[in-house]
């Protein structure tokens, strides 16, 4: 059976009942690699996977953040000898094996023999018309979909060859329901593509592949340091969408639940981009 926790948050105009998953064996036994994990939706999927069982590793562009962020981790679960961190650049694809093997060695010194589970979550905004810039464009372009691709195509082709069974969850958004004038919104259309067939391919070997699309959530990266206000009057249902509630899907997804669920792009968007537009501008 299933738990919940229901906590209200305080300091907000919505009186929010945020649902976490209470301590479980949803995940018990797997590894999990979620890129930008320091802060925001990917800092509260991988507290959502240890409180599910999961050993996971951190990455981010930040020694600093990780240590802040694995801190933070280890203050709010039992995670002893179940949480890792790596300084790992998504745009710097020439590296990736070398990090790759480096998580892999992480992990099997502590008893674990592969890493089953790839949570693309790492991204960037900007790049928006019509005054988008070249550099610009390319760091969101690499973040957001190159390095994505090729982090996935090396999770593939390690999982296939070493018949391991897992899972791989991309990180999409509501943008890609969108309009496309920025490279943002071109990353997360390409997200969707690519979700779709990393899914047809790797299905067969029992890897599953889905997306995950949340609409405005309330991160750091989108209110700064305004965290406590999550009014949104531009979706329908009237706030931002909350990291906690984006994690509990992602748990579900990777979860011997989510096994039919294949090359799906599940959309937490409040109704954003899925019954309004209202909510963006396109003034060119």
């Amino acid at each position: 059976m299933i738990k919940f926790i229901l906590h209200n948050i305080p300091a907000r105009k919505f009186n929010v009942q945020v649902v976490n998953l209470a301590p479980n064996e949803l995940l018990k036994g797997r590894v999990a690699l979620i890129t930008g994990g320091t802060s925001g939706i990917g800092f509260h999927m991988a507290e959502a996977f240890l409180r599910s069982g999961a050993a996971v590793i951190v990455t981010g562009r930040s020694e600093e953040r990780l240590l802040r962020a694995c801190s933070e981790l280890k203050k709010n679960n039992d995670n002893e000898g179940r949480l890792f961190s790596m300084v790992w650049d998504n745009t710097q694809v020439s590296c990736f094996e070398e990090r790759f093997q480096t998580a892999l060695n992480k992990v099997k010194a502590c008893g674990y023999p592969y890493i089953d589970i790839l949570v693309n979550n790492a991204g960037v905004l900007g790049a928006s018309m019509p005054n988008a810039r070249e550099e610009e464009f390319d760091r969101v372009i690499d973040t957001n979909l190159k390095g994505v691709f090729f982090l996935s195509q090396l999770f593939g082709k390690y999982m296939k060859e070493n018949k391991i069974t897992g899972n791989i969850l991309n990180v999409g958004s509501s943008s890609c329901l969108r309009p496309a004038i920025s490279a943002y919104t071109l990353s997360k259309w390409g997200i969707r593509g690519l979700t779709l067939g990393l899914a047809k391919s790797l299905a067969p070997y029992g890897i599953t592949v889905n997306g995950i699309a949340p609409g405005p959530t309330a991160t750091p990266m989108l209110l700064k340091d305004d965290l406590n206000n999550i009014t949104n009057n531009g979706n329908p249902i009237g706030r931002y969408a909350l990291p906690e509630e984006i994690a509990n899907m992602a748990v579900i997804l990777v979860s011997p639940m989510g096994q039919t669920i294949v090359g799906d792009m599940v959309y937490m968007t409040g109704g954003a981009a899925l019954i309004t537009f209202e909510d963006s501008d396109y003034t060119f």
